[in-house]
């Protein structure tokens, strides 16, 4: 499998030996491994004596669930960093490290990578307070992917990734029956494996029945009262799949756009995925853009993620809505970070004249188009 050299590296490598727990998280198959490996072997680390329990295994499990510390300590004392993947699947694992942590502070690195927010920071939230630095790890960015090609390449390539998605395994297949295959593979079972598994889904059915019917509305506001009819359970369990799904690194809600804050709560939302190959295969469509209708949605979705991928890799700290009115003028991207608001527009085809912002944003700033020609 082709390497790709991933933009969050040396800021975890910054964050070594400072005395913090570094917690990876991030859905499955994005390459949290991989990438932990590749920081092993950097030149201020590989000569680190590094213990690695993997809890996907049901003794490594055991051998970190509900020890003590005189425990704890016999079993790392020897190394100088400490390597736990997948890390939801330990009971109680914010314990666990939280002993480590603050019996040896800066002499070891303690990391934990998962693939549930729900399951490992929920777990860890309350132990870990001020104990941990954290990194989400997405499917591969457009940087990451074409650090060395042309924009000439690049161009060409971007249908291909909308189209089957940015997963590292996926991009690295040459042929598009491999690419679809692993995606099914993917879609079908590991990425929701952890929902399955902890948070008591007794009718996976059910929910794939809702990633569809969000995936055929991508870019348009979801209404809960209609997915709950289209799928045939109540409102609360349509919330609650929904809020596991976003825990899992499969989707994300975008809020509308409001100086009142407190209608953000209620105001209806816009869910994008964190990588439209998934979408893709969720709906089954792989078609090119001559012979597909949905090429607008696809692209906002596409850019919105990127974008949200760049702000996080970049150290960009800023909140993103949509902005819509009920005759139809809209903004598909806003970010608001401090004072200072951008706009975006994303138009699969190019747009001839730019045009200026709806009156009630006006003195905010200028809209930015993001056309498949001005995106590289």
């Amino acid at each position: 499998m082709t390497h790709y050299r991933r933009k969050l590296r040396n800021t975890i490598i910054k964050d070594f030996f400072l005395g913090k727990v570094i917690i990876l998280i991030g859905a499955r198959q994005v390459g949290k491994t991989t990438l932990m490996q590749d920081i092993f072997h950097a030149s201020t680390i590989k000569n680190k004596k590094i213990l690695s329990f993997n809890c996907d295994d049901p003794h490594d499990r055991d051998l970190l669930a509900g020890k003590n510390s005189l425990f704890l300590k016999g079993l790392v004392n020897d190394y100088d960093i400490v390597f736990i993947d997948e890390g939801q699947k330990v009971a109680d694992i914010g314990q666990t490290v939280k002993i480590l942590v603050d019996y040896y502070k800066k002499k070891k690195q303690i990391i934990v990578t998962g693939s549930s927010s729900i399951n490992l920071l929920d777990a860890t939230s309350e132990s870990l307070t001020g104990r941990k630095f954290t990194h989400i790890l997405y499917p591969l960015s457009l940087e990451e992917i074409f650090s060395e090609l042309d924009p000439i390449s690049q161009r060409k390539k971007i249908e291909h990734l909308m189209i089957f998605g940015s997963y590292p395994e996926i991009v690295s297949q040459a042929s598009f029956d491999s690419k679809e295959r692993l995606l099914r593979e993917l879609a079908s079972s590991a990425l929701y494996k952890d929902i399955f598994e902890f948070q008591q889904v007794k009718n996976p059915q059910v929910l794939f029945s809702l990633l569809k019917a969000l995936g055929l509305q991508i870019g348009s506001e979801y209404s809960m009262n209609e997915l709950s009819r289209t799928c045939g359970i109540d409102v609360k369990t349509v919330e609650r799949y929904i809020d596991l799904l976003e825990k899992n690194y499969i989707i994300f809600r975008l809020p509308p756009y409001t100086k009142n804050k407190r209608r953000e709560i209620t105001k209806l939302k816009k869910i994008y995925f964190y990588d439209t190959g998934i979408r893709n295969v969720i709906i089954n469509n792989f078609n090119f853009s001559g012979e597909r209708t949905d090429m607008g949605g696809l692209w906002e979705n596409f850019i919105i993620a990127e974008r949200m991928k760049y702000r996080a890799y970049h150290g960009i700290s800023a909140l993103q809505y949509f902005w819509r009115t009920y005759d139809g003028a809209e903004i598909d991207l806003i970010e608001e970070q401090g004072s200072r608001v951008s706009l975006y527009e994303c138009k699969w085809n190019a747009v001839k004249k730019r045009r200026k912002p709806p009156h009630i944003l006006r003195q905010i700033g200028r809209i930015r188009c993001i056309s498949l020609q001005k995106i590289l």
